[in-house]
């Protein structure tokens, strides 16, 4: 059964972040809100935490993971950025966008796509997450809540439209062990994915905030 942390979405209770961060080092796995989704995490440095976080989404270890950091300039630290990827992130950064980018001997193989050699990044645009990176010092793995519904059999996993927050809460109640509660109800509007790999910027997945990124793209 997962702890429930309240957390005041605007002004986040230092002491109540100081818990959450310590859970993270000891290696625990969140569900928490984000700019976007709802998002199931963990410290980019458990391992044993991210390989827990594969087995809830089902995921096999060549489906890379996207993960938080706080800031562009720590971005530069897991990722090799270059002058237009820079220009581009420097307009949009915070918010609801995952940048693909290079990855630096930082990232966990895990992490990576391993045949590209990559990394999704995303700063986002949310009080409560940008006190937790801050206080954990390391990035915080952020993969979208989707559910197993309840009638497939097949392993699929889809995002239920119209689940509330203690909805979600119960579903997910027995697979994390921290539930961080801004007291926010999910919504279902991903990030707008932008590979900044190549010579070209290119947007992969028109999410929020895509027209905005289309712009500078």
């Amino acid at each position: 059964m997962a702890k429930i942390f309240p957390v005041h979405p605007d002004n986040p209770q230092i002491r109540r972040i100081e818990e959450i961060q310590a859970a993270l080092q000891r290696g625990a796995v969140m569900l928490y809100p984000t700019d976007t989704v709802y998002a199931i995490g963990c410290d980019l440095n458990a391992k044993s935490a991210i390989e827990r976080v594969r087995q809830i989404k089902q995921l096999a270890n060549d489906k890379p993971l996207t993960f938080l950091c706080p800031s562009l300039s720590n971005v530069a630290t897991y990722a090799f950025v270059s002058d237009t990827a820079y220009r581009i992130m420097k307009h949009l950064i915070p918010g609801p966008y995952t940048f693909l980018l290079p990855a630096t001997k930082l990232v966990p193989r895990l992490v990576q796509d391993p045949k590209r050699k990559t990394t999704g990044i995303r700063v986002p645009d949310h009080t409560a997450c940008l006190a937790l990176l801050k206080a954990l010092e390391n990035p915080i793995i952020s993969t979208s809540a989707h559910l197993p519904p309840e009638d497939r059999d097949d392993g699929e996993f889809e995002l239920e439209p119209n689940l509330s927050r203690i909805e979600l809460f119960e579903r997910l109640d027995k697979l994390v062990d921290i539930i961080v509660d801004t007291g926010e109800e999910p919504t279902y509007e991903v990030s707008t994915i932008l590979d900044l790999t190549g010579e070209k910027p290119v947007i992969t997945r028109q999410g929020l905030g895509w027209e905005r990124a289309a712009s500078w793209v």
